[in-house]
Order: structure tokens, then C-alpha cells, then sequence
């Protein structure tokens, strides 16, 4: 690459970020239903279609973040289960559900992003799919190796759910029980509704110490998955 294509390799980068850092104090303010292209180009002093070259629509510019705000809860997520590695799955799982409350605690609107209200009018695509699964995918591991060692005692599954519950394991887990692939999938959904009624203020007034009942609470959900000590 030649002196002249870096620099302006490293000037699209820099006005990549400038935008969605814009487009984050806007997120911010208004909430995603209210972002706008003509308002994030005009923050920044550019001119309406020099941002479209950068992002030719506002769904476009919705997706680059709610894709780094996925990667970004990932990235915490595994650094967290990294550091504790070599604990047993009860332990591991909790770290990477305390990872999450602490990621959406000091990204709120971020949060509110990926699982707040929907935005109307946009529809995610399947390009935010690798990065949404991080977390999840984690959370599977931990399920993974613990049945493979002999910690994971699945729940029982009621007959009517079996269907589904095939369905499931032959899409996310195929070396694991049905039984325990239906309860993950419960307590991945159950996971981002504990956190989000902490980001979202309904707990107010109601749980004060909020970190000891968030870890019971996470402690609770692996043991539905079926995860042992």
C-alpha cells in the first residue's frame, strides 16, 4: 500500500469513528428511534452527503453499532471467563453473567440498543448474528465441558417441549441433551431480562442490593441448565 492510500485508509478510519461516536452521544440523548444521518453529519460539521459515503443509510449506521456494541459485550464477556478458566462451571458461568450486568451497567444505552424497545422501521440482518452469539456461545461451553466432565445433570423435559427442544439442539448444541439445551436457551433469555430490569430502573425500590441478588439469581439459572459444582 502506498504512503498516499494509507493515509487515506487511516482518514476513513478516523471519520468512521468520528461518526459513530457521534452517532452514540446521539443514541444517547434521543434514543435510536430519533437518529439521523442529516443530525449526526451536522454535529460534525460535515455535509449530508459526504457521511452517505461512509454510511449510505441510518440503518446501515444502526447496524455498524449495534454490531461493535455486541462484539463489545463479547469481548467483556470472554475476558471475564478467561480469567477464571480453570474454575469449575458453576463459577464460570456466574463470572460471565456478572461480566454482562457489569458491561450493561456502564453501557446503558448501548443495552438499551441490542434489547430495548426494537426501532421502528429497522430490522437487524444476519449480519449481526456472529457478533449477538458471542455471549450465548460462551454460555454453551461452559455447558459443554461440564457435560463432557460429568457436571451437568439435565432437567427434565416435558413431552410436549421435546420437538422444539430437538430443534434446538440440532441448530446450537448437538452434542448436548435436549433437556439442557432448552434450559439454556431459558436462562440466556432469563439472564438479559434480570439485567435489563436493573438497567431499565425497574428494580427500584424493590432489590437494593443488587449485586449478591443478581449472582443468587445467576447461581439459580445454571443450576436449571443443570450445571454442578
Amino acid at each position: 500500500m502506498s504512503t498516499a492510500q494509507g493515509a487515506r485508509a487511516r482518514a476513513r478510519t478516523e471519520i468512521t469513528a468520528a461518526i459513530k461516536d457521534e452517532a452514540r452521544r446521539q443514541l444517547a440523548a434521543e434514543g435510536a428511534a430519533k437518529l439521523s444521518l442529516r443530525a449526526v453529519a451536522r454535529a460534525l460539521g460535515m455535509v449530508s452527503s459526504a457521511l452517505y459515503r461512509y454510511f449510505p443509510s441510518r440503518d446501515e449506521l444502526l447496524t455498524a453499532l449495534i454490531i461493535d456494541a455486541y462484539d463489545s459485550l463479547g469481548a467483556a464477556a470472554e475476558a471475564a471467563h478467561d480469567a477464571v478458566a480453570e474454575a469449575g462451571p458453576l463459577h464460570r458461568w456466574t463470572t460471565v453473567c456478572e461480566a454482562v450486568r457489569a458491561w450493561a451497567l456502564a453501557h446503558p444505552h448501548e443495552y438499551a440498543l441490542l434489547y430495548g424497545s426494537p426501532v421502528p422501521g429497522y430490522n437487524a440482518p444476519q449480519s449481526t448474528v456472529p457478533a449477538a452469539s458471542r455471549v450465548g456461545l460462551l454460555l454453551i461451553g461452559i455447558a459443554r465441558d461440564a457435560h463432557r466432565g460429568g457436571h451437568l445433570a439435565a432437567p427434565a423435559l416435558p413431552a410436549e417441549l421435546r420437538p422444539e427442544a430437538a430443534r434446538m439442539t440440532a441448530d446450537l448444541a448437538p452434542d448436548l441433551p435436549p433437556e439442557a439445551v432448552a434450559a439454556l436457551v431459558a436462562a440466556w433469555a432469563q439472564l438479559y431480562g434480570l439485567v435489563g430490569f436493573e438497567v431499565f430502573g425497574q428494580f427500584h425500590r424493590l432489590v437494593e442490593d443488587r449485586e449478591p441478588f443478581f449472582r443468587q439469581a445467576a447461581a439459580r439459572l445454571a443450576r436449571g441448565v443443570g450445571l454442578t459444582s
